[in-house]
C-alpha cells in the first residue's frame, strides 16, 4: 500500500506543531503539537509510521525582507536532521506570517500556543497543496 497522507510541522524551539492531509482528498487539518526535545525526531518517525505518512513538508521561515534569519537556519537543519532518519521525502515550504494567519484563525475561541502552532502547520500545507497540485491519472 502506498503511502496515503503528507504531514507538515511548524517547527520551533519550544514546540512542534502538526498537521495533515490526505494526498487526494488534500483538506489538511491539525493533528497536534510535539514538544522540541532530543526525542522528537523518534516522535515524529512514529507519526510518520502510525498515520502511513509519504511526504513531509516543513515550514521555513523567513525574515520579513524574505532574507534568511537564525530561525531560518534552524528549521533548515532540523529537517535536515529529520530527514537522515526517516524514510519519506522531507521538503521545505515557505511559512510567512503562518502564527500570524492561524492565531487570526482562532480568535474568539479558546485556545492555546500549542493549537496556535498546530494551526499553523495546517497553513503551511495548505499553502503547499495549492502550490502542488494534485497530479491527475488518466481514466
Amino acid at each position: 500500500m502506498s503511502a496515503e497522507y503528507i504531514l507538515a510541522l511548524d517547527y520551533g524551539e519550544k514546540r512542534i506543531g502538526v498537521a495533515i492531509a490526505h494526498q487526494i482528498a488534500r483538506l489538511p487539518r491539525p493533528l497536534t503539537t510535539l514538544a522540541t526535545t532530543d526525542t522528537v525526531l523518534n516522535g515524529i518517525r512514529d507519526i510518520i509510521a502510525q498515520e502511513n505518512i509519504g511526504l513531509v513538508v516543513v515550514g521555513l521561515p523567513r525574515g520579513m525582507d524574505g532574507g534568511y534569519t537564525q530561525q531560518t537556519r534552524a528549521a533548515e537543519t532540523f529537517a535536515e536532521q529529520l530527514g537522515a532518519v526517516v524514510d519519506v521525502p522531507v521538503e521545505l515550504a515557505d511559512e510567512t506570517l503562518t502564527s500570524i494567519d492561524a492565531e487570526a484563525t482562532l480568535a474568539g475561541t479558546a485556545y492555546s500556543k500549542g493549537d496556535i502552532d498546530a494551526q499553523a502547520a495546517t497553513l503551511i500545507l495548505e499553502r503547499y497543496l495549492a502550490e502542488h497540485p494534485a497530479e491527475r491519472s488518466a481514466a
